[in-house]
């Protein structure tokens, strides 16, 4: 495949997961002075290039099989990246990471069942909202430590701790309930019937 035949659609999801790595390294690096801000800054402006593809998309009808795998795909990479990145960094307890990349796993299991019997489970308000809170959260612990908040005292190093945590919670809240909702709207698609070869011991 050339670089021709790919949709502009498709080049900005691409480039948004070859700078998941920039993002990543700027991060852990751990920059003095606004080095913080700067990874904020590159996370934020990755994430956004998730509305500018499906944008372009839509207006140049750019609508591939290949844009429906590597979108999600880059949405998760990008968030993922950044919070094994805070977990190292001990900005983030691993426990709030696992449970946002288990939703991931989990979902993503979920729709590959769905393809498998001819269904597609679009992303409800429930995952935008999660997606939006979850992008506003890792910006807020990325800059809740850095040296512009610590510069400004005790109390604005509170309150930029209590920001991110409550955003995370929120964010946390939204990534169980937008698993619950795909779940329900896959009902039909994962109900479990017992057929002929399907037996149980009766023990």
């Amino acid at each position: 495949m050339r670089l021709s035949d790919i949709g502009w659609a498709n080049r900005i999801t691409i480039a948004r997961m070859v700078f998941i790595p920039v993002m990543v390294v700027v991060l852990l690096a751990r920059l003095p002075d606004w080095g913080s801000w700067w990874a904020a800054a590159l996370f934020a402006f990755l994430a956004a290039t998730d509305a500018v593809d499906g944008y372009v998309a839509r207006t140049r009808n750019q609508i591939t099989t290949f844009g429906k795998l590597i979108d999600p795909l880059a949405d998760k990479l990008l968030v993922t990246g950044a919070l094994i990145s805070l977990v190292d960094l001990g900005a983030v307890p691993a426990w709030v990471a696992l449970v946002i990349i288990s939703r991931e796993f989990i979902v993503t299991g979920l729709r590959m069942v769905a393809v498998a019997e001819g269904r597609t489970i679009a992303a409800g308000s429930f995952g935008k909202a999660k997606t939006v809170l979850q992008v506003l959260a890792i910006v807020a612990f990325i800059l809740k430590d850095s040296d512009p908040i610590v510069s400004l005292g005790h109390q604005a190093l509170l309150y930029a701790n209590l920001l991110a945590w409550g955003l995370m919670g929120a964010a946390l809240l939204l990534t169980v309930i937008s698993m619950i909702d795909y779940f329900y709207h896959a009902r039909d698609v994962i109900k479990i019937e017992d057929g002929p070869n399907d037996r149980r011991d009766p023990k």
